[in-house]
């Protein structure tokens, strides 16, 4: 499904990451890939890659810095000299951010944002540089911003921002035959999930809700659709947001446990 193309990943950190998902499987259908790994992630990165059919390598980004992504972008140019899909894995919000919104300090709220959001404009930005004439793909993580989860607080607003930025890019890079669409996930048990407190509470609501069985343990159904959409089966799909999460979208069942929409231990 993907040979030939030259992949770009990044938020591969630990084995379960989606980020790890989608780079087995994107080499196994015939991709190359390259990985950009937060610096304190590479070591980690690499180990978790090591035992893939064909070596992919590790750059060290911060993709909250200009400087970073100039620099990936001629890791990139030099290596390959286009890019034809790249997925944006890349979420963070402080712990005080995914307690009370009416707590949380704005240098905080803006760290998220920066994180979460901008820097998925800034692989926008390089697609918009990299992207053949034939187009490309840009494929980032959400996770449903229509509702105000009981746990998940400043990080809505950021998925929230996320998906209205999709759009946006969408808009841009169309043009140029670059697509962009999210992939809305249900609750896994990664790296960044056990930085949510109270994060079972999210799969319980799934155990109970959604109409598909839906195992918090397994990013592959999720690695399966980002694939799909970096290839050239969804080369008239953009803008979109494809649900994976076991149907609980399309559920109205939403029982509002806590009047202040804060994790319990904020009260």
């Amino acid at each position: 499904m993907l040979h030939g193309k030259r992949v770009l990943v990044s938020g591969v950190a630990t084995r379960d990451s989606i980020a790890a998902a989608v780079v087995e499987r994107a080499v196994r259908a015939g991709a190359e890939v390259v990985v950009a790994a937060y610096p304190k992630d590479v070591c980690a990165a690499q180990e978790v890659l090591a035992g893939l059919p064909q070596p992919v390598e590790v750059v060290a980004v911060d993709a909250t810095s200009e400087s970073d992504m100039t620099m990936l972008e001629d890791e990139v140019r030099h290596r390959w000299g286009a890019l034809d899909g790249a997925l944006h894995a890349i979420a963070f919000a402080p712990r005080s951010a995914l307690g009370s919104v009416m707590d949380a300090p704005a240098r905080d709220v803006e760290l998220a944002m920066r994180t979460s959001v901008w820097s998925y404009a800034a692989f926008g930005r390089l697609l918009q540089r990299l992207a053949p004439p034939s187009g490309a793909s840009l494929v980032g993580l959400d996770f449903d911003s229509a509702r105000a989860w009981p746990v998940y607080n400043w990080m809505g607003p950021c998925k929230a921002a996320l998906r209205s930025l999709n759009g946006y890019l969408a808009r841009d890079l169309g043009c140029l035959g670059v697509r962009a669409n999210l992939v809305a996930a249900g609750p896994l048990r990664t790296r960044a999930a056990s930085g949510i407190p109270d994060f079972e509470v999210l799969v319980d609501r799934w155990d109970r809700q959604a109409p598909l069985a839906w195992d918090p343990a397994d990013g592959s159904g999720v690695a399966d659709a980002v694939c799909f959409l970096l290839s050239d089966l969804a080369r008239a799909i953009t803008g979109e947001v494809l649900h994976v999460d076991g149907g609980m979208h399309a559920m109205a069942t939403y029982l509002r446990e806590n009047p202040a929409g804060a994790s319990p231990e904020h009260g």
